[in-house]
This record gives C-alpha cells, sequence and structure tokens, in this order.
C-alpha cells in the first residue's frame, strides 16, 4: 500500500512538473498576484473577475522571466479575460478531456516567482451547461472539492492523467469552480478579434420579488422580478415598460431568478422580439421589446 500511495504521489509531482508550463503570474499591487493559463505562445487567459481593471500588465512566467502583456478582451459573462504577451512564450500543448462525479482533479496555481503551486481534490459534480447571473453560456458546470487561494484563481485544471478541464474560479462563498475547456475554445477567438462578446439587452435593473397574494392565480407563479431602472432610449423603455412593473416572463420563460431568464439574451438574440408579460397597478400587460447589443461599458 505504502509502495502504490509513494507511486501515486510521485506520478502526480510529474505531472505537475510537466504541466507548470501552462502557468502564469499576473502581478498586481503591493507584490500580490493572480494566476493565469498561457493559452499559446502570444496569448494568456485569466479569471476576468479577478483581473485589475488597466490596459497593460506585467508577468512572471514559468521559468521566472518577466513579461509585459496588453488586455485583448474580457468578458464578464463567461468570466475569461485574454491577454497578449509582449514576446512568446513555450507552454505544453493543451489537450482537453472531459471529467466525470468522483473523478481526481488538479488544480494548479503561479506561486508568483516562476514556480508552481497545486490543490489536488474530487470533482463534486459535473453537470450540463448553464447560464451565469452576467448572461454567459458555461458549457458545463464543474465543481471542485478543494480549496482555492485568492492568487491561484485563474490557473488551470487537470484530471489526473493530464488532460485539460478549464479553467479555475472562485464563486459564491469560495466554492471553487470550472471555465470548462469548450467555453475556452469558443470565447478566447471573440476576444482577440473583437475585444468583447456582444450578448442581448433589455436595459433595465431588475430584482426579485413576490407576486402580490391576489394577482398569484392569474400570473400562475409567485414570484417575478421588479423593474428597479432602465436605461434612458433603451430596449425596455421604447416598449412602454416602466419602473415599478413586475416582469413575469420573458418569452415564456419565467422571470423567477436572473438565470432563468438569461439564455433569452445571447449573441444571437439581438434584433429578435422579446415577449413581456408584466404586472402594473394590479394588471396584466402584454408588450414587446426588440432586444438589442449591451452597450459597451
Amino acid at each position: 500500500m505504502t509502495e502504490l500511495l509513494e507511486q501515486f504521489s510521485s506520478e502526480l509531482a510529474a505531472r505537475t512538473a510537466a504541466l507548470q508550463g501552462a502557468t502564469a503570474a499576473i502581478r498586481r499591487a503591493r507584490e500580490r498576484h493572480l494566476s493565469a493559463i498561457v493559452w499559446r505562445p502570444d496569448v494568456v487567459v485569466a479569471s476576468e473577475q479577478s483581473l485589475p481593471e488597466r490596459d497593460e500588465f506585467e508577468l512572471v512566467m514559468p521559468g521566472g522571466t518577466q513579461a509585459a502583456a496588453k488586455l485583448a478582451g474580457r468578458d464578464p459573462g463567461t468570466n475569461i479575460a485574454v491577454l497578449r504577451l509582449s514576446q512568446p512564450a513555450s507552454p505544453p500543448v493543451l489537450v482537453p478531456g472531459e471529467t466525470q462525479a468522483g473523478a481526481l482533479a488538479l488544480a494548479l496555481g503561479a506561486d508568483g516567482t516562476g514556480g508552481v503551486s497545486a490543490r489536488l481534490g474530487l470533482v463534486n459534480l459535473a453537470g450540463t451547461q448553464w447560464h451565469s447571473v452576467a448572461g454567459g453560456l458555461i458549457d458545463r458546470r464543474i465543481v471542485l472539492d478543494l480549496r482555492l487561494g485568492r492568487a491561484e484563481e485563474g490557473g488551470p485544471v487537470f484530471s489526473a492523467a493530464g488532460a485539460f478541464l478549464g479553467m479555475s474560479t472562485l464563486g459564491p462563498r469560495a466554492r471553487v469552480l470550472v471555465i470548462p475547456a469548450a467555453t475556452l475554445e469558443r470565447i478566447v477567438p471573440i476576444l482577440l478579434k473583437e475585444g468583447r462578446v456582444a450578448r442581448g439587452w433589455l436595459g433595465v435593473a431588475l430584482h426579485p420579488v413576490a407576486v402580490p397574494d391576489a394577482l398569484r392565480e392569474t400570473a400562475g407563479q409567485a414570484s417575478g422580478m421588479m423593474v428597479m431602472s432602465l436605461a434612458e432610449g433603451g430596449p425596455a423603455a421604447k416598449a412602454g415598460i416602466v419602473a415599478g412593473d413586475i416582469v413575469l416572463s420573458v418569452n415564456d420563460a419565467a422571470a423567477s431568478g436572473f438565470r432563468r431568464i438569461a439564455g433569452q439574451f445571447a449573441a444571437d438574440s439581438i434584433g429578435r422580439k422579446a415577449a413581456l408579460r408584466v404586472i402594473r397597478g394590479g394588471n396584466l400587460l402584454s408588450l414587446d421589446a426588440v432586444i438589442e447589443a449591451r452597450p459597451p461599458t
């Protein structure tokens, strides 16, 4: 048994050493850093939610060499940011793979000096695709049963066999999620070309509320989303939506939470009609809006 454990430990250490070239450190203020993936010789991928709001960055590459990089694009919807390196690196080939609940996962991070950190844990959940609150489509819901330091967020995650699963990120309550390799492969080229991912937009700020008791039977649901504010000249304002309206559904999708309606505003929704069912002053109304592209922030 001891011999098997030693062999397993040695294989994991060798795997980590072979893959550490895929991990780089992005310098932040006060000697802090965050981890990133060397996606290809001139491109680095990082966690958008952790990346500082600036255009130029200093990186510590594998082995400790210094490199400059410029922001190529960022997408809050999928939590992906892309940087272009000023000089090429030599990353290992990342071979995408699949995983399942109960499988081992190896999450790598940068130590800030050119070395690597490693975390080993189980895949707690390997589910189907889902939408983030910001409207991005994530190809699989992968949750890891391990701890992750703030500096390690954005590093690559591998299976025990070395298959590339995706990028680590911290979700609510510091839960460790993986942005799958398939999502990275889909979004990174768009960010390199366009700098952003266009998604649909109604121009409203919504907040979950309970449907008044007297209207629940008529509405057919117990909750909706109240319009707290509107963008001037936005699609919702043009459609006649006003602050205080309770949105019950968008294109027949119940508006009982942000993620329930996020799928209505993918990139291919732009220009399409959104049929809105709302409550206003105790009455049920049906209004139509034309989805527009969300303005750049």
